[in-house]
This record gives structure tokens, sequence and C-alpha cells, in this order.
């Protein structure tokens, strides 16, 4: 593994997209233990790409304009939803003190969609793995699974921290409507804007 591998990837973790907002408004709604499950979740919807890279289906997306749009508008429908209910409803970013199975759950599937809905991920992954897989390499494959692996973990160990240090203000910033009306149309304007970028963006 190269220092140039790392670098990048962090590089591109480390740049607020989806999975952060998302993971910072989890962290904000449920707190510590909720932004963790949602960092995760985040993580865990980076495999179906993962998989599609490796088995040649990121191929048929690059290849593919109509699989590509399906995919990418599906995306976009969806981002525009979290933007439409985290507006409408006021009780989106609260203090909730439920952290069972079932809030759990909600942040987890929720977490998964908004990565499994992002084909620029398979597309990343179809441009950014080649870069550090030699063609020629006996053993390619499990090379390719590893980078991914290192790429997933560095995901979540970015994305919890993103979450742990909102958390840790959570109960500073809750207690005040004011703030908490600016970041509910802040965390939609921002699942507003990644939608827009993400339809108005070409393979």
């Amino acid at each position: 593994m190269s220092l140039a591998f790392l670098l990048t990837t962090l590089v591109v973790v480390a740049t607020p997209g989806t999975g952060v907002v998302y993971t910072l408004a989890a962290a904000l709604s449920h707190g510590r233990r909720a932004s963790v499950v949602a960092a995760f979740a985040c993580t865990l919807g980076i495999v179906p790409h993962v998989l599609a890279t490796v088995t040649g289906l990121a191929a048929l997306l690059n290849a593919s304009a109509a699989a590509f749009q399906i995919l990418k508008y599906a995306g976009v429908a969806y981002l525009l939803y979290m933007a439409w209910a985290t507006l409408r409803d006021k009780e989106a970013i609260v203090v909730e003190r439920d952290s069972g199975p079932r809030s759990a759950a909600r942040v987890i599937v929720r977490g998964v969609l908004v990565n499994v809905l992002n084909p620029k991920l398979t597309i990343f992954f179809f441009a950014f793995l080649p870069q550090f897989v030699s063609p020629d390499e006996p053993h390619a494959l499990p090379r390719m699974l590893g980078l991914s692996g290192v790429f997933m973990l560095l995901t979540f160990v970015v994305f919890a921290l993103y979450g742990v240090l909102a958390a840790s203000v959570r109960d500073r910033v809750t207690s005040r409507p004011k703030v908490m009306a600016w970041l509910r149309r802040s965390f939609a304007g921002s699942f507003l804007a990644l939608g827009a970028k993400l339809a108005l963006t070409a393979r």
C-alpha cells in the first residue's frame, strides 16, 4: 500500500459530502452513539460499489448511459426526499434519548441508502482502484479488495470523528431554538445542493 493511496483516500473521505452531512445530522439528533452508527451505515453503503467494481458492473455503468442515469436519478430523488423531510419535520433535528433498536435501525437504513444510491461511488472505484493495482499483478483481485477495505476503514474513522465532534457540542446547540431552525434549514439545503450536484454531474 502506497502513501499516495492513503493521502488520496484521506482527501476524498474527508471532503464533506452526503455521508458527512448525514452523520452530522445523526450526531445532533441522537448523540454520539448514533453518529458512530451513521458512520458505520455510510461505510456499509460503500460495499455494493466495491462489489460492483470488482465484478465488472462498474464497467457496465460506465458504458451504459441508461443504467447510470437510472441509478443517478434514484440517488437524486432520495437526496431531495431527505431535504424535504428535514425541512418539513421540525422534529428532524432534536435531542432524542431513544437509542434502542428501532432508532438504530432507522439510522442504519438511511445511512446505507445515502451511499448506495450514489453511482459516482461506483465510477470512482472503477477509476480509482486500477491506479494502484498493476494489471499484470497475479493477485489483483485480493489487492483491490484489500485497498477497498482500507478505504472503508478510513471512511468509518473520519465520519465517526466528524460525528463525535458534533455530538460533543450537541447539548449547547440543541438548547437554542433559533440555532436548531438554522441547522435544519442548513442540512436541508445541503441535501438539496448535493442532489443538484449529482443531477448535473456527467459520467
